[in-house]
This record gives structure tokens, sequence and C-alpha cells, in this order.
């Protein structure tokens, strides 16, 4: 079991722009990957798990606006997977994401095998 925390992370809608015609992950995601990747070097996870997964997410808000739990899925996994802490989001079998009451616009992250 592994317990990572994050910098808040943008939004679907802010992480994907469309260019010449498709979808590509936005200037404002691409940075966000690259600070997971130094978040993640820096508190020393360097595991890479290859089976199946369970990750629970608390979500500290950075203010009391009203905001889509469901929006920092996409953004956050696909940076974790993008850092190599796992070969595909598809390994996760259990996810569980919820609001902390705590202000803080950070995520607290726990990656657990599952048997």
């Amino acid at each position: 079991m592994i317990h990572i925390t994050l910098p808040w992370p943008p939004s679907v809608n802010g992480y994907w722009r469309k260019w010449r015609g498709r979808m590509v992950i936005s200037v404002e995601g691409r940075k966000y990957r690259e600070a997971v990747i130094k978040h993640i070097w820096q508190q020393g996870m360097v595991k890479r798990y290859n089976c199946n997964l369970k990750v629970t997410i608390e979500a500290h808000r950075p203010d009391n606006r009203r905001r889509d739990l469901d929006n920092l899925l996409k953004s956050t996994l696909d940076s974790l997977q993008h850092a190599d802490v796992f070969g595909d989001d598809n390994q996760i079998r259990d996810l569980r994401i919820y609001w902390s009451p705590e202000i803080g616009g950070m995520l607290k992250i726990t990656i657990e095998e599952m048997q």
C-alpha cells in the first residue's frame, strides 16, 4: 500500500483541447503530468504496480466553490499512469473518491494491491 499527496488537478474541461481536428492534452494537462511525476519522486514512490488495484482519493478542495467530484478523475488517473505508478488505469478494479471536509487544494491518494 502506498500513500501519495498530489496537487489539485485540472478538471476534465481544462485537461483536453481540440487541435487540428483532434483532442489532445492541453498545456495545463501536460504541466500537471510533470507535477505528478515530480511529487511522486519527491515522496519516494518508485514502485510500479502490475496487478489489480484499489484506489481511494480524498479530495481537499482549494476553496468552498461548488465542483463536480468526477471531473478530478481523468487527469489524476492518467497522470499516475504516465508517471508509471501502474501500467494502465484498467488495472483499477475498486475506485473511491470523496470530498474531505478540509480545504487544502490537494488529493490524498491510497493505492492498494487487490488479492
